[in-house]
């Protein structure tokens, strides 16, 4: 029943989607239209800002589709919860293969898989079994790729796999990754689907509470940074295989109860912003029951196996919160365009009647208030500057001292990452290379996790000097919105002022709007819609660095020097007198310890400038997308003027025809931004 209602609402969330896309692809074709017909009558509106963003919110509209990231170690069963969801034994989910790519299952009428390369391969279709097949591996053998630090398919950089089933027709996009352990593939998804995916399903398993790699990536990569993931325990019923008396009730429940208070403890802390999300959050499911369940009917409600629940949720956040937030931008843009060409309108109808001298006149006069807009747009940007020079200081500042103070708490930081030593057989000649490259691996852990700590802080004090950006755009907006209506004052003799029916708080200029939302996309500012059409992200930019580049960076120093090679680490202050093994690991961290203090000064000197150059770019991306959207409008207002005057000098304005036209504009525009509304309502009306 909830998989019915879940397709039903995603159907729903489509339609309005598509009748919002046709609204304001319309309004778009109408604003094209007018503006090419004002050329021959009394001159273009300026509309050019409005045509390109309601094209862009339009095609975004259009291609929509909610984005599901499936996160989990290996033998978690996230294959076979995936086959579970959508219905269907797809994925490869036996017992021992596992998923060896990051693979994108999405909608296509016909099934096929498309085998993507990163090198110049070109990509390659294949049939969904040869898929399977080719591209699986054993655990074991994954576990020892990693341990050689290899990857199963080097040239490979993902499959998309597509499927006529209705929950991917409906929208739905489901992104399945490989296992926690490869750097390479979560600096990978970190970039191109962690931060740019709707909601992410974290799969656990029961008989494993929260092992240290799934706690060490909640809390290195998903904890603070604002993303809605839905934990879910799988395998739920394989409790009741541990019992001494699998049908004892008492002992069950016991025994269950035991391993909720466990998952509960390791998983709270993820939710301490806001605990009573837990139960929201949190899911305990039957994978293969329901599999089993879906694969003999399709119909099955798989009550009793956590899915419903876990369904529900889904629907509640997708079809309502992120779907009612996304239309909502959409008719905030409608209906701030419509203002716009409603005030441009009702400008340029007074001035129809109006002489060459006399509109020259009252041009004239209102220069005064287009050099006050001039001097807002240069204040704001003047702001954005010392901020972005402030905030980048600040930030390479704290890289740098976070960097410098690593050798303090090395020694005890570093216990949890180093390998194991057995018996002291790694001082052995063939032992040595395999440890040597254990001790790498283990290094490599702990720099990618100090670095993704010290990220958190970085994101947090950047977003807060956006923050005060947000709120300066605000106050210049209030100035910008008050000289721009006193304009309008001297050259028709009174305001004019926006469509009062309209349900937009929002009666800040366009330019500050973006300026003051850019940072939600849930907050239901228009701004939010732009960010996908514009590729504006500072997160992306500042976790690009991060992953590919600051990381990298770092590890380049130790690993092209005596540091780890493949006799340092092996010799490093380790004697032939070393013979007990926690006397080989104290020193052995000690002498990383020093070896790695003498680096670090090199370190955060050399990686300083990048960093505030990343953070840089961050403002700098911001400042040319604002002062783009300010200038827009400025040159706007002014070719509205000059238009209507190179009209009049050239050829006689029909007053009436004009008129008629422009009035025939300003409804058209209406309609569709009423249909939109109407829509969303629509939307707003389901069920909650």
């Amino acid at each position: 029943m909830e998989t019915t209602n879940f397709i039903h609402d995603l159907d729903r969330v489509a339609r309005v989607r598509a009748e919002i896309a046709s609204n304001l692809n319309q309004i778009n074709k109408t604003l094209e239209q007018s503006e090419s017909a004002g050329e021959h009558n009394s001159g273009k509106l300026g509309l050019e800002r409005d045509i390109e963003d309601i094209y862009k919110v339009s095609k975004n509209l259009q291609q929509g589709r909610f984005r599901l990231l499936v996160l989990g170690d290996m033998k978690r069963g996230k294959s076979t919860f995936l086959n579970a969801l959508i219905g269907e034994n797809l994925l490869p989910s036996d017992v021992n293969p596992c998923t060896a790519l990051l693979t994108v299952l999405r909608y296509g009428a016909q099934k096929k898989v498309t085998v993507y390369f990163n090198d110049e391969t070109l990509p390659q279709e294949i049939d969904l079994e040869s898929f399977k097949h080719r591209y699986t591996i054993d655990p074991d053998q994954a576990k020892r790729l990693q341990q050689e630090e290899k990857l199963a398919f080097p040239n490979v950089s993902h499959a998309v796999v597509q499927y006529p089933l209705p929950l991917l027709e409906k929208g739905i996009e489901i992104v399945d990754s490989p296992g926690l352990n490869d750097t390479e593939a979560r600096n990978e998804l970190s970039l191109s689907y962690i931060n740019n995916c709707h909601a992410i399903l974290f799969v656990l398993k029961a008989t494993q509470p929260c092992t240290l790699e799934e706690r060490r990536y909640i809390e290195n990569y998903l904890k603070g940074r604002g993303l809605t993931v839905f934990f879910l325990i799988n395998a739920w019923d394989e409790i009741r295989k541990g019992l001494i008396d699998p049908e004892d009730s008492e002992e069950l429940a016991a025994a269950e109860e035991k391993v909720r208070q466990v998952f509960q403890a390791n998983l709270m802390d993820y939710f301490q912003v806001e605990a009573q999300a837990y139960q929201k959050r949190v899911f305990e499911i039957y994978s293969l029951m329901a599999l089993r369940r879906r694969v003999k009917n399709s119909e099955d409600s798989l009550e009793g196996t956590g899915f419903p629940e876990l369904m529900a949720a889904l629907n509640s956040f997708l079809t309502k919160e992120r779907a009612i937030a996304e239309m909502r931008q959409a008719k905030i843009l409608a209906q701030q365009v419509y203002n716009h060409v409603h005030e441009a309108i009702e400008r340029r109808i007074p001035l129809l009647d109006q002489d060459v001298n006399q509109l020259k006149q009252q041009i004239n006069e209102v220069a005064p208030e287009f050099e006050k807009l001039t001097e807002i747009r240069d204040q704001f940007q003047e702001e954005i500057r010392i901020t972005r020079n402030r905030t980048a200081k600040a930030v390479a500042n704290s890289f740098r001292d976070y960097i410098l103070n690593l050798g303090n708490t090395f020694e005890s930081d570093f216990v949890r990452y180093q390998p194991d030593l057995g018996f002291l057989d790694f001082l052995q000649q063939g032992k040595r290379d395999e440890f040597n490259a254990a001790f790498k691996r283990a290094f490599e852990r702990y720099i990618n996790e100090k670095i993704s700590a010290w990220e958190v802080t970085a994101e947090r004090d950047i977003s807060e000097a956006f923050l005060e950006l947000a709120r300066s755009a605000a106050n210049y907006g209030a100035i910008y919105g008050k000289i721009a209506d006193k304009m309008t004052e001297k050259l028709i003799g009174k305001k004019v002022y926006a469509n009062t029916t309209m349900d937009s708080a929002d009666t800040s200029p366009a330019w500050a709007s973006w300026a003051m939302g850019f940072l939600s996309l849930a907050s239901g500012n228009v701004a939010g819609v732009f960010l996908a059409g514009a590729g504006f992200d500072w997160k992306n930019i500042l976790v690009n660095w991060l992953a590919v580049w600051g990381i990298t960076a770092f590890l380049l120093i130790f690993t092209t020097t005596p540091f780890i090679g493949p006799i340092g680490v092996g010799l490093m202050g380790l004697g032939v007198g070393a013979f007990q093994a926690d006397q080989a690991r104290k020193q052995l961290i000690q002498a990383t310890k020093k070896e790695l203090v003498k680096y670090l000064p090199q370190l955060a000197e050399e990686q300083w400038q990048s960093i505030h150059d990343a953070v840089n770019e961050c403002f700098d991306d911001y400042e040319r997308q604002v002062i783009k959207r300010l200038n827009d409008d400025i040159k706007s207002r002014k070719a509205e003027l000059d238009n209507l005057v190179e009209q009049k000098e050239s050829n006689q304005v029909n007053r009436e025809t004009e008129l008629k036209r422009l009035r025939s504009l300003d409804a058209e525009v209406l309609s569709k931004v009423h249909g939109i509304e109407s829509v969303y309502g629509y939307l707003l009306a389901a069920p909650m």
